[in-house]
């Protein structure tokens, strides 16, 4: 159950308690299905339930606790349920047991692209996307220049984003999806936008915009970005928290382990 405080408040918070989801698998022969998952080294584990489906455990028995001026970076290798735990706590994907309680408006950044209709003008799409970031229309005019002039894309706001090259979408789009002070922030990998001469630009932005959240929430595999952005770490491991603690003694703790299994993988 995802439970979402609805009065006002002036500390966010994010608490796990005992989550867990489960997928089950509904094609394929059970016993042939499951020597194929386990072959393959699936990130979660596989079980059964009662009417004997197959069931990828993609997150087990997950609880941690985060309140505001808290950073954390989730790591772990592919498959380790990092993203899946990201879309639990966006209320995309609904725990089949355990709660997941938030004081504070939580914003994903997950897909910085969604929305984007290519029929309409650039203006226009800014006001859309702003709706789906949950902006009001008069946030989002409020914040039309700054969109606007960020985008450097002048006359061409007015045409249709059908017209656009890749490098316009993401300025379009990242301008946007950067134009509000989040408090509980969810993102699933650093984001990096546009050509060489908008990268500085870009990273400016971004690390303002992070810098205002109340909580960060960061699935990476940059240490270093984990690192500079992050003061606590959640490492996962088959949808199980591994570890939970400061940043650095976790993240040192996982790269110990992962040359561990190198060097046992090099010796078999």
């Amino acid at each position: 159950m995802v439970v979402q405080a609805a009065e006002p408040i002036d500390h966010a918070e994010l608490t796990l308690d005992h989550v867990s989801v489960s997928f089950p698998i509904y094609h394929g022969g059970s016993r042939s299905l499951k020597k194929s998952l386990l072959f393959r080294g699936t990130g979660g584990r596989i079980a059964s339930d009662a009417n004997k489906r197959i069931m990828v455990e993609a997150v087990r028995d997950i609880s941690f606790s985060l309140k505001a001026g808290d950073r954390l970076a989730l790591i772990g290798a592919n498959g380790a349920g990092k993203t899946t735990l990201l879309r639990i706590l966006a209320g995309i994907y609904e725990p089949i047991s355990g709660t997941v309680t938030s004081r504070g408006h939580i914003s994903p950044m997950f897909d910085i692209g969604l929305g984007i209709d290519a029929e309409i003008s650039g203006l226009e799409n800014i006001r859309l996307r702003g709706l789906i970031l949950g902006l009001t229309p008069d946030q989002i005019e409020e914040r039309m220049i700054d969109i606007a002039e960020f985008t450097e894309l002048g006359d061409f706001l007015e045409m249709p984003v059908r017209t656009y090259s890749a490098g316009m979408m993401t300025r379009l789009t990242f301008a946007v999806a950067t134009c509000f002070a989040p408090e509980i922030l969810l993102m699933d990998e650093w984001i990096v936008a546009g050509d060489a001469a908008f990268m500085m630009k870009a990273q400016e932005r971004v690390s303002s915009f992070v810098s205002k959240a109340s909580i960060l929430v960061l699935a990476s595999h940059s240490v270093e970005v984990c690192r500079q952005w992050c003061n606590k770490g959640a490492w996962m491991e088959r949808g199980e928290l591994r570890a939970f603690g400061d940043i650095d003694g976790v993240i040192d703790a996982y790269l110990e382990d992962s040359q561990k299994d190198q060097k046992e993988k090099f010796q078999d």
